[in-house]
C-alpha cells in the first residue's frame, strides 16, 4: 500500500489482529451518547472518567519545564466541568500501539467544537503506544461540560511510503508506554 490515510478495513484488521487500540469498538455507537468507534477514516476515542482540572489557587506559573502537580485538582467522574477560560488534562478509554510506519493525527469532534471546547492532542509518532494524553481547552466565559465513555476526538492513521529511520520507540521517548492522565516531563 502506498502512503495516505488508512480506512477503517485496516483500522479494523490492525485492532484486532495486532492489538493496534485496545479496546476496539468495531463501528460507530451512536444511541444517546457523542458516537465513539470505527468511522470511515478513523478511530472516534472516548474519554476516560479521570481528570486534572486546571486551577491557579496556589499562584502558579505554567511552565513546561518545571511543572507544578499542585496547578491541578484531581477527579474522578462520568461529567466533567472545565472553569471558564481553562482547561483539564484527561486520558483516552482506549491505548494504543502505532504501527513502525504509521503517523497518527488527531482532531477534536464537532460538537465539542461548536460548543468552544478545543482538543488538542499532539501527533502519535511511530511505534508509540499509550493511553493517550487528551487537553480541553474551554473557550468560553462559561463553565463546559466534557463527558467521560464518550467519543470526544478522532485519530486519523498516515502511512508512510516506507518506514522511518528512527521511531519513537528506538529513541526511548519520554511518554513511551504511558497509563492514566500523564503530565508534562523533560
Amino acid at each position: 500500500m502506498n502512503g495516505g490515510i488508512l480506512p477503517d478495513s485496516w483500522i479494523r484488521e490492525q485492532s484486532l489482529k495486532h492489538g493496534m487500540i485496545e479496546p476496539f469498538v468495531e463501528k460507530q455507537v451512536r444511541q444517546d451518547v457523542i458516537s465513539y468507534g470505527v468511522s470511515s477514516y478513523g478511530y472516534d476515542a472516548r474519554c476516560a472518567p479521570e481528570f486534572k482540572i486546571f486551577t491557579n489557587v496556589h499562584n502558579a506559573i505554567v511552565d513546561p519545564k518545571n511543572f507544578s502537580e499542585t496547578s491541578f485538582v484531581e477527579k474522578e467522574t462520568d461529567v466533567c466541568i472545565i472553569p471558564p477560560n481553562s482547561f483539564v488534562l484527561a486520558r483516552t478509554v482506549e491505548y494504543f500501539r502505532i504501527p513502525r510506519d504509521v503517523l497518527v493525527i488527531c482532531l477534536g469532534k464537532s460538537t465539542y467544537a461548536r460548543c468552544g471546547i478545543i482538543v488538542n492532542v499532539t501527533p502519535l509518532e511511530p511505534e508509540w503506544e499509550g493511553h493517550v494524553t487528551l487537553e480541553f481547552s474551554n473557550t468560553t466565559p462559561l463553565p463546559a461540560k466534557i463527558y467521560a465513555n464518550e467519543g470526544v476526538c478522532q485519530f486519523l492513521f498516515l502511512k508512510g511510503t516506507s518506514d522511518c529511520e528512527v521511531s519513537y520507540a528506538d529513541r526511548s521517548g519520554k511518554y513511551m508506554g504511558q497509563r492514566g492522565v500523564t503530565l508534562p516531563r523533560l
